[in-house]
């Protein structure tokens, strides 16, 4: 009878335990429960279950009637020889059964561990998943040098394979919540992840905390240039960077070059601004990949949660904002967010999107304004402006969508709509046997960081049937000095190599030196209008402006002085020894049909054809 009750107990022990297995529960509350309930059954034994991980360290997973200093020494314990019963059953993946732990040299170095609390005796046997791995170990202690009995080998033998099934199961059921909620590349919790946590965080009654949204800048350039191999590891690296810094801040991944922080217990400008710096400082030490040095360059944009008053959605989008406006105006550092910058930059994303909708809808013109001999008003070239015609018929100039030329996807494609209009243009000019000579357009950053301005650029004078020695490349300074690893030099010099010339815009108002006109490949230097503004009487102006134009004499470029609007600005920089302006003196930006009439009756005619050649 009392056999048939020991079955009957067996089979319900065994009925609950797959149960729980079966309902999700976690592996760590199947183990104490079995053990438990072993224990109920085989009087005076002590179960543990450890687990065994792919790097073969021990982790204690259930042990109830264990002292809890007991289970947590164990923790992270290599399996080996001589590891007590558990750490060499893992090892040998066969069980051990030590009957006298004092004396057993397995437990040389444990004894002084299990003796203080009573255990003599332990017999452990290997769990092992279905392809032979042990992934743990069941064990029974005893208070008394002794082995196991019968009814007990038979309680392990089931107990190793329940507890086989829950690891699995559990290790299943990681697996697949890492598929879901983690980043496969950077190891990082990912969107899904944040979207739940940031829901948490924002609930009411939770502490305030500091949200900041993480950009890595330059990724698709060290994509292109280095290799997606290089772009991976970056990710990698500031990944693991930001895994360092756990103590008050939960990292995700949200995907390609962004991730984000919370930062809990943040509850002022003060020490959200902290954090972001120590962030960016610990982010941005180079790290290195296949001989290349990677530097990390981020920019952050961050927002306060005070815990009431602002949802998750908003929040994000707070802080969304303020990376924008961080890319925009503080590229590599941290910019808090401001009420402002959402109406500022709703405000821009319409621009982006009208013109967007206006380079679908063919609306997007070239203006061209003549660019003069000064002394004679002869036109030697013109600068291709773009124009914008509204949906209601007005023609508004760039100063009104410039807004849009921060996107780079718009910046792009208005480059690609202005090349084909100018190649149009100068092809019709030249047929109708005008004395044309050089036109001029702008590009943004944008276009040298596909890495495809060359080809474009010539695929569209190619087609128009115009030589390139018609085109200036007219680049300002901030594209200049921003080209991350000298990209955008490099492909100015390959432009010049095909005959185009190069003028740098907007001279003075930038990030640019004169020294940088030693290191970067331009031919043509333009002052920028804040300077001919002034160069009537303001001294320090016209100090500036005639040593531009002594240096670019000696280094042998040409200079261009833009918005000339007064004959007393003219006169004066022709004193100064400036010959080519440009400027409503002479005449507004005009429709392709109107330069052709100013062309036609003032350009320079072939005894000075070229802007090589004015003095």
């Amino acid at each position: 009878m009392r056999d048939r009750q020991q079955v009957d107990l067996l089979i319900d022990f065994q009925s609950e335990i797959l149960e729980m297995v079966a309902c999700g529960e976690p592996a760590a509350t199947v183990a104490d429960r079995l053990c438990r309930r072993v224990e109920a059954i085989a009087e005076g034994a002590i179960c543990s279950v450890l687990t065994v991980d792919r790097e073969g360290l021990i982790h204690p997973l259930a042990g109830p009637s264990l002292p809890a200093h007991y289970s947590h020494a164990l923790d992270c314990a290599a399996i080996g020889e001589s590891v007590g019963s558990c750490g060499t059953a893992a090892y040998r993946g066969e069980a051990v059964e030590v009957v006298d732990i004092e004396n057993d040299p397995l437990w040389n170095d444990f004894k002084a561990l299990a003796l203080p609390v009573g255990l003599r005796a332990c017999w452990s046997s290997p769990i092992k998943a279905r392809d032979g791995r042990v992934i743990g170990t069941f064990a029974f202690y005893f208070r008394t040098c002794r082995g196991p009995n019968a009814t007990e080998r038979a309680l392990v033998a089931r107990c190793t394979h329940l507890c086989a099934i829950a690891i699995e199961q559990h290790d299943i059921r990681n697996r697949v919540h890492g598929m879901a909620y983690l980043d496969a590349l950077s190891g990082l919790p990912n969107r899904a992840s944040f979207n739940l946590r940031i829901r948490q965080v924002t609930a009411p009654g939770q502490p305030p905390f500091a949200l900041l949204q993480i950009d890595l800048d330059y990724l698709k350039m060290i994509n292109d240039t280095l290799g997606h191999a290089s772009g991976d590891a970056l990710i990698r690296g500031v990944a693991t960077r930001l895994k360092a810094v756990r103590e008050t801040m939960e990292a995700f991944r949200l995907g390609g070059d962004e991730f984000a922080v919370i930062v809990a217990g943040c509850d002022s400008e003060e020490t959200m601004t902290q954090a972001a710096r120590m962030l960016i400082a610990k982010i941005s030490e180079p790290l290195q990949h296949e001989g290349h040095m990677i530097t990390p360059d981020v920019t952050v944009g961050g927002v306060l949660h005070d815990g009431e008053g602002v949802d998750a959605d908003t929040l994000c989008q707070n802080a969304d904002f303020a990376l924008y406006h961080g890319k925009e105006t503080k590229r590599g550092g941290f910019v808090p967010f401001r009420e402002g910058m959402r109406t500022a930059i709703s405000q821009r994303m319409t621009v982006i999107a009208n013109v967007g909708q206006a380079l679908t809808e063919g609306r997007m013109l070239a203006h061209y304004q003549p660019i003069v001999r000064i002394d004679s008003g002869e036109i030697v070239g013109l600068e291709a402006l773009a124009r914008m015609r509204t949906v209601d018929g007005r023609i508004v100039a760039a100063g009104d969508f410039h807004e849009a030329m921060g996107d780079p996807r718009v910046a792009y494609n208005l480059t690609g709509s202005m090349l084909r209009k100018v190649a149009a243009d100068t092809r019709a000019w030249l047929d109708m046997g005008i004395d044309f000579q050089h036109v001029g357009f702008n590009v943004a950053g944008a276009d040298f960081q596909r890495g495809d301005l060359e080809s474009r650029i010539a695929e569209a004078f190619a087609e128009a049937g115009v030589p390139l020695r018609h085109i200036i490349l007219e680049v300002n300074e901030t594209v200049f000095m921003g080209g991350h690893d000298n990209q955008v030099a490099r492909q100015v010099e390959r432009l010049r190599d095909k005959g185009m010339l190069v003028a740098l815009d907007d001279f003075g108002t930038g990030h640019a030196s004169l020294t940088h006109l030693l290191d970067f490949p331009v031919d043509i230097i333009k002052i920028d209008k804040t300077f001919v503004d002034r160069v009537v009487h303001d001294r320090q102006s016209i100090v500036i402006v005639e040593a531009l134009i002594d240096v670019a004499r000696k280094l042998g470029m040409k200079i261009v002085a833009e918005g000339i609007e007064s004959a007393e600005q003219a006169e004066r920089l022709v004193e100064l020894g400036c010959v080519l302006g440009q400027g409503y003196r002479f005449a507004p930006p005009g429709s392709a049909a109107i330069t052709a009439e100013l062309l036609r009756c003032f350009s320079q005619r072939p005894r000075n054809a070229s802007v090589h050649s004015v003095p």
